[in-house]
């Protein structure tokens, strides 16, 4: 049996990040919930003890294998880059979770798994971060505003923060949005978006 602390750092982490801890109030109640890259699965867990329906992806599923008996999550295994088709093809979710990944390419299957209505909610690394730690390699590192170009006239954002973060599990330079599929749902003279109720601090 493979010890607590022999297994990878993102495995090890147990507590979920404060950013998902905020915005999860504004996924649908009883909505589908999309973790990508999942890891142990602290934010499937998150999702799931709230009501969601939770959907973890990850290369490797050992240590989410669990949750699908535990949490009643729908677990699949998949190489996110290894050039194989989306997994979840023709499949929408109330809100898609990123957590500490980054593949570039996958940006449009993530913007185009929500729901009209449904939020992203995005937490990983961003330039800065290899003078402190793991991940140096920029291609694993977003550049300033990077998130928010990302979202650019597909997605209203409704916060994002970017800078060091030196309390939780995984501290580090980091860069988070959130964000809702919702630019086509104006009832507004104007065309703007619906306003999102913020979370208190």
């Amino acid at each position: 049996m493979t010890e607590t602390k022999d297994l990878p750092h993102h495995l090890r982490m147990t507590e979920p990040s404060d950013w998902f801890r905020k915005f999860r109030p504004l996924v649908a109640e009883g909505g589908s919930v999309l973790d990508v890259a999942a890891g142990g699965g602290r934010h499937t867990k998150l999702f799931a003890e709230a009501g969601h329906r939770v959907t973890a992806v990850d290369k490797n599923t050992e240590a989410l294998s669990s949750l699908a008996e535990s949490h009643d999550a729908e677990i699949i295994e998949a190489d996110l880059e290894d050039g194989s088709p989306w997994p979840l093809a023709g499949r929408t979710f109330d809100a898609v979770v990123v957590c500490n990944y980054l593949y570039r390419p996958l940006f449009d299957n993530l913007i185009g798994s929500l729901t009209p209505g449904g939020v992203l909610i995005y937490e990983t690394f961003a330039l800065g971060n290899e003078v402190y730690a793991k991940p140096r390699n920029p291609d694993h590192l977003l550049k300033s505003g990077e998130l928010l170009e990302l979202v650019r006239d597909r997605l209203q954002v409704v916060a994002y923060r970017h800078g060091i973060v030196e309390n939780g599990e995984c501290p580090g330079v980091k860069q988070m949005i959130c964000a809702v599929k919702n630019l086509d749902n104006s009832e507004r003279d104007d065309g703007e978006p619906a306003p999102q109720y913020l979370p208190e601090d």
